[in-house]
């Protein structure tokens, strides 16, 4: 059965001829998918692989501990070859965007039922309460949701209730479902040890956990104005803030880039890959045709204070693929009226940069996070 145009948030089957029906939830903004069959057990993986393949969708009614062993299955399908091939690192980047995208698409498309108060209602199904309350809200009514996104909201909330350690706060945050996880220290680690000139008002644009303003706060910073476009990093930032001790001293507001007046300084971490983002959770890494990353520098200038400083803080990955050069960031920073000043660099020291077995490991190996100082020129 197909999902009609005008009903777009439902997703319709056949069980026993019997027409069905139930509310899509997707976290990461997923669309809900177009054909779906109901199957239980007694399906093989090489079956489901099949029916996955062709884009069919399957609504699972066993056992929940045989559905995570079929996913398990998919993503053992899904995982890229062994490639000998001597590609460049565009190619190997353009490969690696292929295969995550073909393996997100086969392992949403096994669906669990997900009934009012957000429970499960499979044999042997987890508690998931918790997890899913952060992901979807509190569900009301029948639903039907991707497994392998509810197992990612399992694992998002254990991050959540566990927290990550930030060294420049000398302590934790606990992000929402959805915010970029600061599991990488580099950008931090810059925004807590570069020059500070002793600024009234520092402006954090796209701050997400609100992580940078935190960290310019606890430097000494009187007053900071934090902004994100998703709902889900205010909420985020906003905790962290009263978590921290800091909501006096920093205001999170929901908008997109600037808020309104001039700061002293403004600070931005934006996403570094300018490329299509293929769900929510993608949007704090890609930014299609450098949107935020051009946008940012367009407007700057004219909500910086007379001697006021831009600190920018990008990866150089898109450089290393071949996606940006640093000629491009240049002109870029140039027809915004600014003047560089200074750039602090370090070098990649999170985990996927010492994984051998990745396929992008020289790239990861060799990436440079910087935090450039710039000025109105």
């Amino acid at each position: 059965m197909t999902t009609s145009a005008d009903d777009p948030a439902h997703v319709h089957w056949a069980q026993e001829d019997i027409p069905a029906s139930a509310l899509w939830r997707s976290a990461n903004g997923a669309p809900a998918p177009s054909s779906v069959v109901p199957v239980d057990d007694t399906i093989t993986a090489d079956a489901a692989y099949r029916l996955a393949s062709q884009g069919v969708a399957m609504l699972w009614s066993g056992d929940f501990q045989n559905a995570r062993q079929i996913l398990t299955a998919l993503e053992h399908r899904t995982r890229p070859r062994p490639d000998k091939s001597q590609r460049t690192t565009g190619e190997l980047f353009y490969r690696y965007r292929q295969n995550r995208s073909h393996r997100a698409r086969i392992l949403g498309l096994l669906l669990v039922p997900m009934q009012a108060g957000n429970i499960i209602g499979l044999r042997r199904a987890p508690d998931v309460v918790a997890a899913t309350v952060d992901a979807y809200g509190s569900i009301s009514e029948a639903s039907v949701v991707s497994l392998h996104e509810v197992l990612g909201t399992i694992g998002a909330h254990q991050w959540r209730t566990k927290g990550i350690p930030v060294a420049a706060l000398n302590a934790s945050i606990y992000p929402h479902y959805g915010t970029f996880f600061p599991v990488r220290s580099e950008y931090v680690d810059l925004v807590a040890t570069a020059p500070l000139a002793a600024p009234n008002l520092a402006f954090d644009i796209g701050t997400g956990t609100g992580v940078l303003a935190a960290v310019l706060a606890t430097r000494g910073v009187p007053r900071v104005i934090a902004t994100d476009i998703e709902p889900r990093a205010v909420a985020s930032a906003r905790e962290t803030m009263a978590q921290l001790g800091l909501s006096k001293r920093v205001e999170v507001q929901l908008g997109d880039l600037f808020p309104e007046g001039r700061a002293d300084l403004i600070v931005c971490n934006p996403p570094w890959i300018p490329a299509t983002a293929h769900s929510l959770l993608d949007a704090a890494v890609y930014d299609p045709g450098s949107r935020m990353l051009k946008g940012f520098l367009a407007g700057v200038r004219d909500h910086l204070q007379p001697g006021g400083e831009v600190w920018l803080v990008l990866s150089d990955f898109a450089e290393l693929v071949g996606l940006r050069s640093r000629d491009d960031l240049l002109k870029v920073i140039d027809a915004a009226g600014l003047r560089v000043i200074g750039v602090l660099d370090a070098p990649a020291v999170h985990a996927r940069a010492t994984d051998a077995s990745d396929s992008l490991h020289a790239v990861r190996a060799n990436e440079v996070t910087s935090l450039w100082r710039l000025c109105a020129s």
